[in-house]
């Protein structure tokens, strides 16, 4: 079982990354997260990209001010931003040759077998020809009812998809807390064993905010998705992917469930 010193030498990683950490104020930090990434991929893991943020960057250019309520101008604004969004990935990406693919899923995709096999085997190909994938959600098609929630479930799922390593969720956060960091009486979780019910951790509400949804009870799920399926899953803020590559390791981290 993979051990947290051992996290930067995973073979195959699944990297989320949500909308509010990429956008607005925080937008300069894609930079960062591209070069992280190429550096990942240079010293020979395989990553996969799963980014949310379409919705925010398309949004300004429906003359919108905030986040779309209604699921019709979501889409739109999905359809506008998916193709902006990943022009700008691959406008970074091009600094070091590396070459990027679309890949947009729903949940119906990887509940049908068909689909969830398609899935797989593009990203397989992608892999080998040492493309990065990049998922997101494919929001012009999906409903509310069906939405993964910030992306954190989609990203637990296409690890155990893939086979990943490790899961490595992005927030604007830095850790897990005992409550909301802006609670004085916060403190910082290191780890958090298998099968930990985390009794007495104010994780707060999913949030619903301008730029997105999320907030720790999508990532503190999405942890139990991948940790049962065996893949230690590592919550960090997007601003130390660096740091995490070059093997220091910041965050909490999920230990996996032992399966044999």
């Amino acid at each position: 079982m993979m051990t947290r010193d051992q996290a930067h030498t995973a073979s195959r990683v699944v990297v989320k990354v949500g909308s509010s950490s990429i956008s607005g104020e925080r937008e300069h930090q894609i930079s960062g997260l591209v070069d992280a990434l190429a550096a990942w991929q240079k010293a020979g893991s395989e990553v996969v990209l799963v980014s949310s943020g379409a919705i925010a960057v398309g949004a300004p250019f429906l003359k919108l001010s905030d986040r779309p309520q209604d699921l019709a101008t979501q889409q739109a604004a999905a359809a506008v931003g998916q193709n902006l969004l990943m022009g700008r990935y691959q406008g970074l990406f091009d600094t070091f040759s590396i070459i990027t693919g679309q890949v947009l899923l729903t949940v119906g995709d990887l509940e049908n077998g068909t689909h969830r096999t398609n899935a797989l085997r593009t990203i397989e190909r992608l892999l080998g020809l040492g493309i990065i994938p990049i998922v997101n959600e494919n929001d012009t098609v999906a409903t509310q009812e069906i939405r993964f929630g910030d992306n954190d479930r989609l990203a637990a799922l296409v690890s155990e998809l893939v086979g990943a390593d490790l899961l490595v969720l992005l927030s604007d956060v830095d850790a897990l807390y005992t409550h909301p960091p802006t609670d004085p009486r916060a403190v910082k979780i290191d780890t958090v064993p298998f099968g930990d019910p985390l009794e007495g951790v104010e994780l707060g509400e999913a949030l619903v905010n301008s730029v997105g949804t999320g907030g720790a009870v999508t990532k503190v799920s999405a942890a139990k998705v991948a940790t049962t399926a065996g893949i230690p899953t590592l919550l960090s803020a997007t601003e130390s992917l660096g740091a995490l590559v070059t093997g220091e390791i910041l965050g909490t981290w999920f230990e996996p469930a032992h399966i044999h």
